[in-house]
């Protein structure tokens, strides 16, 4: 009996594991995780672009505050775009709606369109999405349904502020912002936000496939083109042209971000302000070319910046002979000269793995152009355009194509308040003070001495000949003089390296004059500089001529008044010192009579404030107005001290 047992025993327990197997097989069968959940209701009857946001989780981050408007919580939340119509949807772009003073720290899948690196601000505006590598959305049709093709996902993370912890933060809209679509109201759920973008049946549709996206306008273009491929590196041409009359740069800088671990082998037209080759030696680079003499790199950072090269270095064989480069980072408005409106650059770029074959090519992103006393730019994502064309080099008629062509398109943004680079006083022949340019207008590094906020006091014309740091004794002695009050402490300076006197100089009865005068402050010159003028009430349609300066108007924007020296006057010099040891520096200087016909804007009252200009720029970059305008008087008075001045400082010039 016993013996029965035991042979009975191991028969039992292989049944019980062939059992207990088929069971495990069965519900692991039953949980498969590879099927997809279902998709919600409104998308199954969208026939467009369906946009969905879905906020996952959030939780409280230090400081720990008992003030719930300054808490701050860290949030989870997804941003979905797929693709449910018949047309294929190019270069998507979502706009998010964020309202509680979110600052993002991560967008993975998508990118922020105005180029910005993260952590960024996006909770007073909201901000746009575009894809990063996913730029397209094809249909289900020619993909056969595949969800990775049609469809984008964008994993947003960040910070938060000012919810009470029983509100879901939510943003206030959502929609797709490409042309051609039309987005209702979104539907709005306790976490979640949808929205079905359909084709605006007034836009035209295309009657065949198109590949690539036509080239769009903006204030500069930059283009960025593989001209030969190979399989682990290709050569690069990087062409920035100033599209825009108001456009320009001078010592333009451009910087970048790599995504997928190249580098800069060589340049030529340009460097970069950093050769530096340690990251390829300790990093991937290292690794996969094991051979390869990194000290001959030219740059292995993720963000390179790069820089024009000087005019001396244009026909040097090793780094120079390239069209349009080598001009000291000098690009100029087309008004100007439209050759020198373009700088061009090559440079052969190193890949990694598995991007080892010749078709496989991504452009960086997030790129950012800069310059010195030049506009801000703000700068998209770059953007699949058709192959551009280049003349044959051989000198043939013919033209030969890029292997592949991506459009970077960067627009002028217009100065926050007291981050400006040059400001504008005025002053008229009908009142004896300077009204100066605004307190701390470009910035106020120093404010230990000095009141930051206070109004900026009126000066004597002879004040606009002195550096701001030497105005305090001037400006106190003339608001003795006029019994203006005089704050403790006084105002700072306008710390602007660039400063522009506008002044009202005659007004008669069929036209008026004005007098401009440009202060160059800074230890640099200005080469080929330019100002540009816009008049109040269609004012700049009255211009008639500038005595000395080469002055135009602009073409379908008659209200502009270009200005730029004359021939051999080009230069706006640098700031030099003092004839004596304890004398103060001296501006460069450059200064015009302009003239106007009021036949042409009839109803002007030029002393009631319409002879001042509303906007002034230099080299691109919008000025800071002064607040106010000189105030009108006896109109018969004129003031003898400010005729004199100006004329000694006209004779001095």
């Amino acid at each position: 009996m016993k013996r029965a047992w035991r042979v009975l025993t191991p028969m039992f327990i292989l049944l019980f594991v062939i059992e207990f197997s088929n069971f495990t097989i069965a519900q692991d069968y039953g949980d498969d995780d590879s099927t997809p959940p279902a998709p919600p209701p409104a998308q199954d009857k969208c026939n467009g672009i369906f946009v969905s946001y879905d906020f996952i989780s959030r939780h409280k981050i230090y400081p720990l505050l008992k003030n719930a408007e300054k808490q701050a919580w860290a949030f989870n939340s997804t941003a979905t775009i797929i693709n449910t119509g018949s047309y294929e949807l190019k270069a998507w772009k979502i706009y998010v709606g964020f309202q509680h003073k979110e600052i993002l720290v991560a967008a993975n899948g998508g990118v922020l369109v105005n180029g910005e690196d993260f952590p960024a601000e996006v909770g007073t505006n909201g901000t746009y999405f575009s894809g990063s590598q996913q730029t397209d959305l094809k249909t289900s049709i020619s993909t056969g349904g595949d969800l990775t093709q049609i469809q984008a996902i964008i994993q947003i993370s960040g910070t938060q502020f000012g919810i009470k912890p029983s509100v879901t933060p939510m943003p206030k809209t959502i929609r797709l912002v490409n042309d051609g679509f039309k987005c209702p109201s979104p539907t709005k759920k306790k976490t979640s936000m949808t929205v079905c973008c359909v084709r605006n049946p007034k836009s035209k549709v295309a009657t065949k496939a198109i590949k690539f996206l036509p080239r769009q306008k903006g204030d500069l273009s930059l283009s960025y083109d593989v001209i030969q491929a190979y399989g682990n590196n290709y050569l690069a041409q990087v062409t920035i042209e100033s599209t825009s009359p108001l456009a320009r740069l001078d010592h333009w800088n451009i910087s970048w971000e790599w995504m997928r671990g190249e580098f800069i082998q060589t340049m030529k037209g340009a460097y970069t302000h950093k050769m530096d080759y340690l990251p390829c030696i300790y990093g991937a680079p290292g690794q996969y070319y094991q051979d390869m003499d990194f000290s001959k790199v030219m740059n292995c950072e993720k963000k390179p910046t790069i820089a024009d090269l000087p005019r001396e270095r244009s026909n040097d064989s090793e780094v120079g002979r390239i069209p349009y480069c080598c001009r000291n980072g000098s690009l100029l408005s087309p008004v100007m000269n439209k050759t020198q409106a373009k700088s061009v650059f090559q440079m052969q770029v190193f890949k990694l793995p598995p991007d080892l074959d010749r078709k496989t090519l991504y452009p960086p992103e997030k790129w950012k152009v800069s310059g010195v006393v030049s506009a801000e730019y703000k700068c998209g994502q770059p953007i699949r355009v058709d192959p551009t064309e280049f003349p044959d080099p051989s000198g043939l008629q013919a033209s030969t194509l890029a292997i592949a062509s991506w459009e970077v398109i960067c627009n002028i943004t217009r100065p926050q308040s007291k981050k400006n680079k040059c400001c504008v006083s005025f002053s008229s022949y009908y009142n004896e003070s300077v009204i100066p340019c605004n307190t701390c207008a470009c910035g106020c590094p120093d404010t230990k001495k000095c009141n930051p906020s206070a109004r900026a006091m009126f000066l004597p014309p002879e004040a606009l000949l002195v550096p701001f740091k030497n105005r305090s004794a001037l400006a106190a002695a003339w608001a003795k003089i006029k019994h203006f009050h005089i704050p403790k402490p006084q105002p700072c300076g306008d710390n602007c390296g660039v400063s522009i006197n506008w002044h009202v100089l005659s007004d008669y009865n069929d036209g008026w004059t004005a007098r401009i005068t440009l202060f160059n402050w800074m230890p640099i010159n200005f080469e080929d500089w330019f100002a540009a003028v816009e008049m109040k009430k269609g004012g700049g349609r009255g211009y008639e001529n500038a005595y000395s300066m080469n002055g135009t108007k602009l073409a379908n924007m008659n209200n502009i008044i270009f200005l730029q020296g004359l021939k051999g006057l080009n230069f706006l010099v640098m700031q030099t010192n003092g004839t004596k040891k304890d004398s103060p520096a001296v501006p460069g200087k450059q200064q015009s009579v302009i003239s106007f016909k009021k036949a042409r804007t009839p109803g002007i009252q030029v002393a009631q404030g319409d002879g001042f200009p509303a906007k002034v720029y230099f080299n691109g970059e919008e000025c800071a107005l002064t607040t106010s305008f000189p105030s009108y008087g006896n109109r018969n008075h004129v003031n003898l001290i400010v005729v004199i001045f100006l004329s000694l400082l006209t004779f001095a010039m």
